[in-house]
């Protein structure tokens, strides 16, 4: 790569500009007004200096003499995705929480959030409010879901197309910057979801004049994204960097990495090697977790500081799939795999994931999984909602079940070591729904609309006009959080229950989970589960009812109690306790 790395620079004396662009002959920089031809080497790069640009100047690329184009590597849009890109100065920011260095991945307590529902505003700047609320309620880790620029005014963030720029919906960069930096004061860690396995539909002209960023392995997003050339490899690796680098973040969840179709493991390990490089230059803690529906235990590594080609956690699908046949009795699409559910949450608890190997049905029977019990538990974040298992039902409904029921799969969720992780506003159990929204226009919008229309088309024939238009601008607006519920009685007694559960967790689980290992689980003759950990010198026990039926078994005796009752376990009910190993 002759050196060179992706998007604007500023150097001593102006910027320089680059951009990689093999199939281009020619390239010309609009900065501004003025026209500036750019010099290509041998590997495809064009380069140019320009003496006296400054930040807040404006540019485009011009692609043999036909197409403008944004950079790339834009960091950032202010005139949407289409628009031209603007130089930024993020050495200007004046950090406050200067002596930050992260917390260590057992710390780890996370809320997902959607940047532009978590607020009525909508903003990176509305968020800061909230924090507050955040670190009184337990939560250690605030988790962003995608902010790359994506097209339009509102969308999930899966459909980012200039990866390196913050969308201009929510703010401009200085704006995330500060809600990381108030964050970083009051002691919270923030985490960014990232997406390396596909582009946007719209915004994306990569293929124009880097047709090698893209392979003909098909994705359900278009061709794949080749990341056996070096180039297209270090674009994503340079992009993780600049999330932590530049603004600071503590951690990336990256997502489904198992619809990455070529070099999967180049990718990982690259990301993962540099990640360390830095947390190791720059004496931070820095935390990368993986979606990865392939269960692959073999990438896992929590503790390994800095990590070196490996990832702290993956987000457990198979234990919210478990409680969500549990707590609903629905078993349709990859639901299926997962009844009776007991067996799957008893594996789950016992060794981290419900597949691990096994043939899954919905998968047409293909093998799902790696062995996982040898891990430490903090290697499996999990979760009882969150955006996908929320937003990916036609009504966008939260899960809806008894309240002991829920309340009992909080108990067990927030106090079992491994790290939870909660969808905004379950902490005081928010009814507001997250259904599916973007802001496309035209042959996208109805192709979205006609997709959508096919996946549920049970729902589309039962609910009618209920469900809701993904592109309409009222979707969006109904997802957003209604913060008024939190004052409610329910709300105000959900509330107290988590802000509890976290505060046990704190105090007796999380000084032991750099040494916690897996024990054992079942479910006994009389429908009791029991599961037990090792936490360094002593034994955390589980024991519980999950039926709505009462039982003629009592709690443990002789035994530290730190949540429950003491008697006969009664429905829906859940004790906790620790003795010497």
């Amino acid at each position: 790569m002759n050196g060179s790395s992706f998007g604007p620079r500023l150097i001593q004396d102006g910027v320089a500009f680059r951009l990689w662009a093999p199939a281009a002959q020619r390239v010309d920089l609009q900065l501004d007004g003025s026209t500036h031809e750019m010099h290509r080497d041998e590997g495809g790069w064009f380069t140019r200096d320009v003496a006296h640009a400054h930040a807040g100047m404006r540019y485009r690329f011009l692609i043999d003499g036909e197409t403008e184009v944004p950079d790339p590597a834009s960091p950032f849009q202010p005139d949407d995705i289409a628009g031209p890109s603007e130089v930024i100065d993020h050495r200007s920011y004046g950090w406050r929480a200067t002596d930050w260095r992260g917390r260590p991945w057992e710390d780890a307590v996370f809320v997902e959030t959607h940047v532009g529902t978590f607020t009525p505003e909508g903003t990176y700047r509305a968020m800061i409010d909230k924090l507050d609320h955040l670190v009184a309620t337990g939560i250690t880790a605030l988790e962003l879901m995608p902010v790359a620029d994506f097209p339009g005014r509102w969308n999930w963030g899966y459909d980012g197309a200039l990866w390196y720029a913050p969308d201009s919906s929510y703010g401009r960069p200085d704006d995330l910057k500060a809600l990381i930096d108030e964050a970083h004061l009051r002691g919270l860690m923030v985490f960014l979801d990232v997406v390396y396995n596909h582009f946007g539909p719209e915004g994306n002209y990569l293929g124009l004049y880097a047709p090698s960023f893209f392979s003909s392995a098909q994705t359900p997003w278009g061709n794949a994204i080749d990341y056996r050339v070096p180039e297209v490899r270090q674009f994503a690796v340079e992009n993780a960097l600049h999330w932590l680098r530049t603004y600071r973040f503590d951690g990336l969840r990256l997502d489904a990495v198992h619809a990455i179709e070529t070099a999967e493991d180049l990718l990982l390990r690259d990301i993962s090697i540099a990640t360390g490089a830095f947390a190791r230059s720059s004496g931070r803690h820095i935390h990368l977790v993986l979606e990865n529906d392939d269960n692959r235990a073999s990438l896992l590594d929590p503790f390994a500081d800095p990590p070196a080609g490996k990832y702290r956690a993956q987000w457990n699908d198979d234990y919210h799939h478990a409680w969500h046949v549990l707590l609903t009795g629905e078993t349709f699409g990859y639901y299926q795999d997962y009844q009776p559910p007991l067996p799957h949450l008893v594996r789950a608890l016992e060794s981290g994931f419900a597949y691990q190997g096994e043939s899954s049905a919905h998968r047409d029977n293909a093998l799902r999984g790696e062995p996982s019990g040898y891990l430490s538990p903090a290697a499996f974040v999990n979760f009882l909602q969150n955006h996908d298992q929320i937003g990916n039902r036609a009504l966008g409904d939260r899960l809806a079940c008894p309240p002991a029921a829920l309340e009992a799969a909080l108990a067990i969720t927030l106090l079992a070591p491994m790290p939870p992780m909660l969808f905004m506003g379950e902490e005081w159990g928010a009814t507001s729904p997250f259904p599916f929204f973007c802001d496309f226009k035209g042959d996208l919008a109805q192709a979205v609309r006609e997709g959508r229309r096919r996946e549920y088309r049970k729902a589309y024939e039962a609910f009618g006009d209920d469900v809701p238009d993904p592109v309409e601008q009222t979707t969006f607006v109904h997802a957003k959080l209604n913060w008024q519920e939190l004052q409610n009685p329910d709300g105000q007694r959900r509330h107290e229950l988590v802000r509890k559960l976290l505060g046990l967790r704190r105090e007796h689980i999380i000084p032991h989970l750099r040494v916690a290992s897996f024990g054992e689980a079942h479910v006994e003759p009389d429908g009791i589960l029991f599961a037990s950990w090792a936490l360094n010198d002593h034994l955390l026990t589980l024991t519980a009812n999950l039926s709505s039926e009462p039982s003629a078994k009592e709690t443990p005796h002789g035994r530290h109690m730190i949540w429950g009752k003491s008697g006969l376990l009664g429905p829906w009910s859940v004790c906790w306790t620790t003795e010497s190993a």
